[in-house]
């Protein structure tokens, strides 16, 4: 019976053996797919990430171009308000000089009333 118990002893253990190999490649096995999702993940992200940023940086040449019009709006009337501003400057700045001058020049004093 020894040779039988030892030879039962020595099924059990072998098969011991072959479940622990088992068990080591499925966590191998899992360790490997948890990584693989990750590694997958991350791909999606970064994808995610750059579509977005595509939207945006469009988003952001739509709105400034629309800036850019009514920058290029905003310069043009200054420049015609400049213009208007010279022409009248060189139209009635040597009177405006001249009052201004007489203005200094001629003082009246008045005394306040005093009531």
């Amino acid at each position: 019976m020894s040779a039988q118990n030892s030879a039962g002893i020595q099924t059990l253990l072998d098969a011991e053996r072959e479940a622990q190999k088992i068990v080591q490649k499925a966590r191998e096995y899992r360790t490997k797919r948890v990584k693989d999702a990750k590694s997958e993940a991350q791909k999606e992200i970064e994808d995610y990430r750059k579509q977005k940023e595509q939207e945006f940086q469009s988003y952001e040449k739509d709105q400034s171009s629309g800036n850019k019009k009514a920058e290029d709006d905003a310069d043009a009337d200054t420049e015609v308000k400049l213009k208007e501003i010279k022409d009248i400057g060189n139209e009635k700045g040597d009177q405006v000089v001249e009052d201004l001058l007489r203005a200094v020049t001629d003082i009246k004093p008045e005394y306040p009333d005093r009531d």
